[in-house]
Protein backbone atom coordinates (compact mmCIF):
# COMPACT_ATOMS: atom_id res chain seq x y z
CA UNK A 1 0.00 0.00 0.00
CA UNK A 2 1.31 3.73 -0.25
CA UNK A 3 1.40 5.93 2.76
CA UNK A 4 3.41 8.62 4.16
CA UNK A 5 3.49 10.24 7.61
CA UNK A 6 6.06 12.84 7.34
CA UNK A 7 3.96 15.42 5.31
CA UNK A 8 4.52 19.49 4.88
CA UNK A 9 2.38 22.14 3.60
CA UNK A 10 2.71 25.69 3.03
CA UNK A 11 1.37 26.78 6.63
CA UNK A 12 5.39 25.46 7.15
CA UNK A 13 7.56 24.98 4.43
CA UNK A 14 6.11 23.46 2.18
CA UNK A 15 4.91 24.48 -1.35
CA UNK A 16 1.54 23.04 -1.44
CA UNK A 17 -1.35 23.13 0.25
CA UNK A 18 -3.18 20.97 2.00
CA UNK A 19 -5.33 20.46 -0.70
CA UNK A 20 -2.87 19.72 -3.48
CA UNK A 21 -1.42 17.16 -1.05
CA UNK A 22 -4.21 15.53 -0.99
CA UNK A 23 -5.50 15.31 -4.49
CA UNK A 24 -1.93 14.24 -5.70
CA UNK A 25 -1.99 11.36 -3.04
CA UNK A 26 -5.49 10.23 -3.99
CA UNK A 27 -4.72 10.30 -7.80
CA UNK A 28 -1.57 8.20 -6.88
CA UNK A 29 -3.58 5.33 -4.75
CA UNK A 30 -2.36 6.28 -1.60
CA UNK A 31 -4.37 4.99 1.34
CA UNK A 32 -2.95 6.84 3.79
CA UNK A 33 -1.40 10.68 4.37
CA UNK A 34 -0.26 11.78 7.43
CA UNK A 35 0.29 15.50 7.72
CA UNK A 36 3.26 17.14 9.56
CA UNK A 37 3.96 20.18 9.84
CA UNK A 38 6.87 22.23 11.78
CA UNK A 39 5.90 23.01 15.15
CA UNK A 40 5.53 26.45 15.90
CA UNK A 41 8.14 28.65 17.83
CA UNK A 42 8.44 31.47 19.59
CA UNK A 43 11.03 33.48 17.40
CA UNK A 44 10.34 34.85 13.64
CA UNK A 45 11.70 31.89 11.12
CA UNK A 46 10.73 31.22 7.75
CA UNK A 47 9.89 27.13 8.04
CA UNK A 48 7.41 26.44 11.19
CA UNK A 49 3.94 27.27 11.34
CA UNK A 50 2.54 30.74 12.78
CA UNK A 51 1.46 30.38 16.35
CA UNK A 52 -1.70 32.24 15.24
CA UNK A 53 -2.07 29.94 12.22
CA UNK A 54 -1.93 26.28 14.42
CA UNK A 55 -5.61 25.91 14.65
CA UNK A 56 -6.16 26.60 11.12
CA UNK A 57 -3.71 24.45 9.98
CA UNK A 58 -5.67 21.53 12.65
CA UNK A 59 -9.06 22.58 11.04
CA UNK A 60 -8.10 22.67 7.91
CA UNK A 61 -6.32 18.66 8.23
CA UNK A 62 -9.44 17.82 9.97
CA UNK A 63 -12.17 18.99 7.53
CA UNK A 64 -10.22 17.44 4.77
CA UNK A 65 -10.04 13.93 6.69
CA UNK A 66 -14.04 14.27 6.57
CA UNK A 67 -14.21 14.98 3.05
CA UNK A 68 -12.41 12.31 1.62
CA UNK A 69 -13.05 9.76 4.02
CA UNK A 70 -14.30 7.50 1.29
CA UNK A 71 -11.02 7.89 -1.03
CA UNK A 72 -8.37 7.74 1.90
CA UNK A 73 -7.05 7.92 5.62
CA UNK A 74 -5.64 11.36 6.47
CA UNK A 75 -4.15 11.42 9.89
CA UNK A 76 -3.15 15.07 11.46
CA UNK A 77 -0.17 15.56 12.84
CA UNK A 78 3.04 17.77 13.84
CA UNK A 79 6.59 17.35 13.29
CA UNK A 80 7.78 19.10 16.57
CA UNK A 81 10.75 20.20 17.07
CA UNK A 82 11.99 19.59 20.21
CA UNK A 83 14.93 22.31 21.39
CA UNK A 84 16.07 23.06 24.86
CA UNK A 85 14.46 26.72 26.54
CA UNK A 86 12.05 26.72 23.76
CA UNK A 87 9.86 23.88 23.29
CA UNK A 88 10.35 20.75 25.58
CA UNK A 89 7.10 19.62 26.29
CA UNK A 90 4.84 18.20 23.53
CA UNK A 91 1.64 18.01 25.62
CA UNK A 92 0.36 21.29 25.05
CA UNK A 93 0.22 21.63 21.38
CA UNK A 94 -0.96 17.76 21.52
CA UNK A 95 -3.82 18.88 23.22
CA UNK A 96 -4.49 22.10 21.81
CA UNK A 97 -4.12 20.07 18.35
CA UNK A 98 -5.94 17.34 18.77
CA UNK A 99 -3.36 15.57 17.36
CA UNK A 100 -3.13 11.93 16.23
CA UNK A 101 0.51 11.63 16.38
CA UNK A 102 3.83 13.29 16.41
CA UNK A 103 7.15 13.63 14.61
CA UNK A 104 9.56 14.42 17.18
CA UNK A 105 12.93 16.11 15.43
CA UNK A 106 15.66 18.37 16.06
CA UNK A 107 16.81 20.56 13.58
CA UNK A 108 18.14 23.54 16.12
CA UNK A 109 20.52 23.06 18.89
CA UNK A 110 21.14 25.44 21.25
CA UNK A 111 24.59 26.59 23.02
CA UNK A 112 24.58 24.62 26.25
CA UNK A 113 25.49 27.88 28.03
CA UNK A 114 22.90 30.18 26.07
CA UNK A 115 19.95 27.54 27.37
CA UNK A 116 18.48 29.78 30.15
CA UNK A 117 18.85 33.09 28.73
CA UNK A 118 16.43 31.62 25.45
CA UNK A 119 14.00 30.27 28.10
CA UNK A 120 13.65 33.87 29.40
CA UNK A 121 14.07 35.33 26.39
CA UNK A 122 12.38 33.11 23.54
CA UNK A 123 12.12 35.50 20.48
CA UNK A 124 15.99 36.66 20.28
CA UNK A 125 16.82 32.47 20.15
CA UNK A 126 17.80 32.48 16.65
CA UNK A 127 21.23 33.73 17.28
CA UNK A 128 21.73 31.07 19.93
CA UNK A 129 20.91 27.94 18.24
CA UNK A 130 22.92 26.02 15.39
CA UNK A 131 20.63 25.07 12.25
CA UNK A 132 21.96 21.97 11.17
CA UNK A 133 19.44 21.53 8.24
CA UNK A 134 18.52 23.52 5.43
CA UNK A 135 19.84 23.52 1.81
CA UNK A 136 22.98 25.65 2.72
CA UNK A 137 26.32 23.61 4.24
CA UNK A 138 27.75 27.29 4.81
CA UNK A 139 25.12 28.16 7.66
CA UNK A 140 25.99 25.01 9.33
CA UNK A 141 29.36 25.77 8.78
CA UNK A 142 28.90 29.27 10.94
CA UNK A 143 26.62 27.70 13.58
CA UNK A 144 29.42 25.30 14.32
CA UNK A 145 32.11 28.26 14.18
CA UNK A 146 29.87 30.70 15.92
CA UNK A 147 28.55 28.30 19.46
CA UNK A 148 30.61 25.71 19.46
CA UNK A 149 34.03 27.12 18.55
CA UNK A 150 34.25 24.78 15.33
CA UNK A 151 34.24 21.94 17.56
CA UNK A 152 32.44 19.51 15.73
CA UNK A 153 32.45 16.33 17.98
CA UNK A 154 30.88 18.43 21.33
CA UNK A 155 28.55 19.85 18.60
CA UNK A 156 27.34 16.69 17.54
CA UNK A 157 27.20 14.93 20.84
CA UNK A 158 24.90 18.07 22.26
CA UNK A 159 22.62 16.79 18.70
CA UNK A 160 22.45 13.77 20.04
CA UNK A 161 22.28 13.76 23.28
CA UNK A 162 19.00 16.21 22.76
CA UNK A 163 17.62 13.25 20.82
CA UNK A 164 18.20 11.18 23.38
CA UNK A 165 16.29 13.72 25.73
CA UNK A 166 13.37 14.52 23.52
CA UNK A 167 12.58 10.17 23.30
CA UNK A 168 13.05 9.82 27.00
CA UNK A 169 10.91 12.67 27.73
CA UNK A 170 8.51 13.09 25.08
CA UNK A 171 8.12 9.88 23.33
CA UNK A 172 7.24 10.68 20.25
CA UNK A 173 5.24 8.87 17.77
CA UNK A 174 7.66 8.51 15.16
CA UNK A 175 11.40 9.64 15.56
CA UNK A 176 12.23 11.83 12.95
CA UNK A 177 16.04 11.66 10.74
CA UNK A 178 18.45 11.35 13.82
CA UNK A 179 21.24 11.25 12.29
CA UNK A 180 20.83 13.79 9.97
CA UNK A 181 23.09 15.81 11.38
CA UNK A 182 25.72 14.23 8.78
CA UNK A 183 23.86 15.83 5.52
CA UNK A 184 25.57 19.49 5.67
CA UNK A 185 29.01 17.74 7.36
CA UNK A 186 29.14 16.17 3.45
CA UNK A 187 32.13 14.07 5.14
CA UNK A 188 34.41 17.12 5.81
CA UNK A 189 34.52 17.15 9.42
CA UNK A 190 34.37 13.59 10.22
CA UNK A 191 33.05 10.43 8.59
CA UNK A 192 29.68 7.87 9.73
CA UNK A 193 32.13 4.47 10.08
CA UNK A 194 34.16 6.80 13.20
CA UNK A 195 33.28 4.99 16.20
CA UNK A 196 33.12 8.15 18.46
CA UNK A 197 30.07 8.90 16.39
CA UNK A 198 28.52 5.43 15.92
CA UNK A 199 28.81 5.14 19.81
CA UNK A 200 26.56 7.62 19.61
CA UNK A 201 24.22 6.86 16.68
CA UNK A 202 24.24 3.13 18.73
CA UNK A 203 23.14 4.66 22.03
CA UNK A 204 20.10 6.54 20.59
CA UNK A 205 19.28 3.58 18.67
CA UNK A 206 19.36 1.86 21.93
CA UNK A 207 16.69 4.63 23.52
CA UNK A 208 13.90 4.00 20.25
CA UNK A 209 14.44 0.80 21.13
CA UNK A 210 14.10 0.67 24.83
CA UNK A 211 11.09 3.18 24.77
CA UNK A 212 9.59 1.65 21.98
CA UNK A 213 9.29 4.62 19.39
CA UNK A 214 8.88 4.21 15.36
CA UNK A 215 11.74 5.32 13.95
CA UNK A 216 11.65 6.78 10.00
CA UNK A 217 13.15 6.00 7.20
CA UNK A 218 13.52 9.27 5.66
CA UNK A 219 14.67 9.58 1.69
CA UNK A 220 14.75 13.33 1.52
CA UNK A 221 18.67 13.72 1.33
CA UNK A 222 18.62 11.31 -1.30
CA UNK A 223 16.12 12.81 -3.90
CA UNK A 224 17.16 16.71 -3.06
CA UNK A 225 20.71 15.51 -4.13
CA UNK A 226 21.81 16.42 -0.24
CA UNK A 227 22.98 13.08 0.71
CA UNK A 228 23.53 9.64 -0.49
CA UNK A 229 21.84 7.81 1.81
CA UNK A 230 18.90 7.28 4.25
CA UNK A 231 18.36 9.04 7.85
CA UNK A 232 19.13 6.73 9.90
CA UNK A 233 21.75 5.49 6.92
CA UNK A 234 22.01 1.78 5.78
CA UNK A 235 24.54 0.49 8.02
CA UNK A 236 22.61 1.70 11.18
CA UNK A 237 19.33 -0.02 9.68
CA UNK A 238 21.25 -2.88 9.34
CA UNK A 239 21.60 -2.90 13.36
CA UNK A 240 18.06 -1.67 14.22
CA UNK A 241 16.71 -4.65 12.28
CA UNK A 242 18.84 -7.03 14.93
CA UNK A 243 16.66 -5.31 17.69
CA UNK A 244 12.65 -5.52 15.46
CA UNK A 245 12.81 -1.99 15.70
CA UNK A 246 9.84 -1.04 13.88
CA UNK A 247 10.12 1.47 11.06
CA UNK A 248 8.30 3.52 8.75
CA UNK A 249 8.97 5.21 5.22
CA UNK A 250 8.41 8.68 4.63
CA UNK A 251 9.88 10.99 1.87
CA UNK A 252 9.79 14.35 4.12
CA UNK A 253 7.30 15.52 1.36
CA UNK A 254 7.38 19.78 0.80
CA UNK A 255 5.90 19.01 -2.52
CA UNK A 256 3.07 17.38 -3.81
CA UNK A 257 5.20 15.14 -6.56
CA UNK A 258 7.97 14.61 -3.32
CA UNK A 259 5.40 12.11 -2.02
CA UNK A 260 6.66 9.59 -4.72
CA UNK A 261 10.24 9.56 -3.88
CA UNK A 262 10.81 6.71 -1.84
CA UNK A 263 14.39 5.93 -3.20
CA UNK A 264 14.75 2.74 -2.82
CA UNK A 265 13.77 1.98 0.20
CA UNK A 266 11.53 -0.71 0.61
CA UNK A 267 13.47 -2.23 -1.78
CA UNK A 268 16.48 -2.32 0.72
CA UNK A 269 14.26 -3.08 3.67
CA UNK A 270 13.42 -5.97 2.06
CA UNK A 271 16.93 -7.03 0.88
CA UNK A 272 18.41 -6.96 4.17
CA UNK A 273 14.80 -8.72 5.69
CA UNK A 274 13.97 -6.16 7.92
CA UNK A 275 11.25 -7.74 10.25
CA UNK A 276 9.64 -4.50 11.33
CA UNK A 277 8.25 -2.48 8.12
CA UNK A 278 5.00 -0.38 9.14
CA UNK A 279 2.88 0.96 6.66
CA UNK A 280 0.16 2.88 8.97
CA UNK A 281 0.42 3.43 12.25
CA UNK A 282 -2.87 2.44 13.33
Amino acid sequence: MLSNYHTHSNYCDGKASLREMVDFAVAHGFEELGFSGHSPLPYLNTFSIKTDKYAAYCNEVRALKAEYADRMKIHLGLEIDYVPGLCEDFRPLIETGGLEYTIGSVHLIPQPESIGYIRSHPTEAADYLWMIDGAKYERYDEGLQRLFGGNIRRGVRAFFEQNNRMIESQRPTIVGHFDKIVMNNKDRYFHYDEKWFLDLVYETVQLIHETGCICEVNTRGIYKGRHYDFYPARQTLRHMNTLGIPVIVSTDAHLPEDLLHTEGAYEFLEEIGYRNVLFRLT
